[in-house]
């Protein structure tokens, strides 16, 4: 732990030679109109997207400080940030970095107060996180569980505290195709916040990379990657609804509830297992995923889903590369599935491929690029 000088400010910010680096990050664009890989972006009427941070390095999965810090962490980069916005223009203008050299880092979580950041086979815990920032002080990193398994196919975490305060943590399946006897792998677990009660809420889950809870009833949903080397169009992604523990979504014998796994199939048909709430594209990579609750947008999108999709890397033509809008009817049955932000993908030419949503106060919805190293900021201006 080092603390710096009181006269310090976070204005000029300093090196923290021991544990990371603060910077101030420089002058960023905060028009869409001067940005040329975002003037191809399409959105409905009245939406605008515009960068909140740039040079973000492999900008994954985020989330949202009490005090307004947005916390980042990533995959390839090893890296987990810091960014704020210190004159409330909704653009970043300061970036700590408040760990290197993790194990896929991609996970972040908040609550009270401390910041939970997920590696491939342990998580850890920051207490105080944003009180202690604000002394300039970076917080040693305490221990909450380092006994996930340790395989890196499919093992970087998304992770995120339901409303029965219980962090959730997928566990990807191992390979492309393949099963386990134990019970974790192609799974969702939970635990409670310091490690205890560790525990499978879903199976069958090949590798959900998002999730969140219906704002009403507070059920889970999920995103999840569909196998590869089926052919182009199968089997679709999906996206599934898990209102109790113990349910079972298929994988390995089972693909968007009506494609048997030509490997896995005999002696599970697929009606023996869950089916998605809705399929989406093959091979699109649908990761984050966010219930919209804000007021800033328009009444339709009210309790309903956004998704991004990564988009794919093992089709003859690509496909993905966008925000999908999933909405849903009153009894919260998928009814429509349809682009909400596309353009990224220009014929075979990428200029992003979205990860994360994460919705601000103020109703706008930030969205992570770890291709483009850069968060946007999506507004409705009426």
């Amino acid at each position: 732990m080092f603390k710096f000088s009181p006269l310090v400010s976070l204005i000029a910010l300093v090196l923290c030679w021991i544990s990371c680096k603060q910077i101030s990050l420089p002058p960023l664009i905060k028009s869409a109109k001067n940005a040329s890989n975002l003037s191809t972006i399409q959105l409905p009427s009245g939406f605008q997207i515009d960068y909140y941070a740039q040079d973000i390095n492999n900008a994954r999965s985020m989330c949202l400080g009490t005090a307004g810090t947005v916390f980042v962490g990533t995959r390839k980069a090893g890296k987990v940030y810091a960014l704020w916005d210190n004159d409330n223009d909704y653009v970043a203008d300061t970036l700590i970095q408040l760990a290197k050299g993790l194990n896929m880092p991609n996970g972040v979580a908040f609550k009270d107060g401390a910041l939970y950041v997920a590696e491939v086979s342990t998580i850890w815990r920051y207490d105080s996180i944003e009180t202690q920032l604000k002394k300039g002080i970076i917080p040693t990193p305490k221990l909450v569980i380092n006994t996930l398994p340790k395989d890196a196919h499919h093992g970087w975490k998304y992770i995120a505290f339901g409303p029965d305060e219980k962090l959730y943590i997928p566990v990807g399946a191992p390979c492309n195709i393949c099963k386990k006897s134990d019970e974790r792998y192609a799974s969702i677990m939970r635990m409670n916040a310091d490690g205890s009660d560790l525990e499978v809420f879903a199976h069958g889950v090949r590798n959900s990379v998002g999730f969140d809870w219906h704002p009403v009833d507070n059920t889970l949903w999920f995103t999840d990657n569909g196998r590869d080397l089926m052919g182009d169009d199968i089997p679709p992604c999906e996206l599934n609804h898990a209102p109790q523990k113990g349910m079972h979504f298929g994988y390995p014998h089972c693909h968007a509830g009506v494609i048997a796994d030509p490997d896995f199939s005999e002696n599970a048909p697929c009606n023996d297992f869950i089916a998605p709430a809705q399929s989406l594209g093959p091979h699109v990579a649908p990761l984050g995923m966010l219930f919209y609750t804000g007021n800033m947008f328009p009444k339709k999108y009210h309790h309903q889903i956004l998704i991004a999709e990564h988009g794919s890397w093992n089709r003859s033509e690509k496909i993905g590369y966008r925000l999908m809008l999933v909405m849903l009817n009153k009894n919260k049955k998928a009814i429509s599935y349809t682009n909400f932000a596309d353009g990224w993908l220009r014929d075979t030419h990428v200029t992003g491929r979205p990860v994360d949503m994460l919705q601000l106060p103020d109703g706008s919805v930030l969205v992570s690029d770890d291709f483009a190293d850069a968060i946007y900021r999506i507004t409705y201006i009426e």
